[in-house]
């Protein structure tokens, strides 16, 4: 099992798919990266050789911010947000949607599970 960046990638997919399990790195990335290690896209990880692997890691280690750097750099963003009281960063602090999505209905994912109003009776008819 191939590690690049401290993530086992998985052995049995392909290089440019097993890339994008390094966070960081989406499609557009992974294949720029293989194409600049000149190592073909289409090619198994368990087919890559050990030069062609080592050749991969230096690439994203010499010029990509990813894992625990990049994880970094967001966190320390998002806290700088908060720490200077601006709408994002109060948008932040209060677990809404940040960059302008509805909160009436919706915005299910940041807000949690919806919680049922305590003490409202329906209305019953007849």
């Amino acid at each position: 099992m191939a590690r690049i960046s401290g993530v086992n990638i998985p052995t049995n997919k392909r290089i440019r798919v097993a890339l994008t399990y390094i966070f960081g790195i989406g499609p557009k990335m992974a294949n720029d990266i293989c194409s600049e290690a000149s190592v073909d896209m289409t090619m198994r990880v368990s087919q890559l050789k050990d030069e062609e692997i080592n050749k991969i890691r230096e690439i994203i280690d010499a010029k990509h911010s990813v894992e625990g750097d990049l994880r970094r750099k967001v966190s320390m963003d998002i806290k700088r947000l908060t720490d200077l009281g601006c709408y994002r960063g109060l948008r932040h602090r209060k677990k809404l949607p940040v960059r302008g999505q509805r909160t009436h209905t919706n915005a299910r994912t940041r807000k949690g599970k919806a919680v049922a109003i305590a003490g409202k009776k329906k209305v019953i008819k007849g």
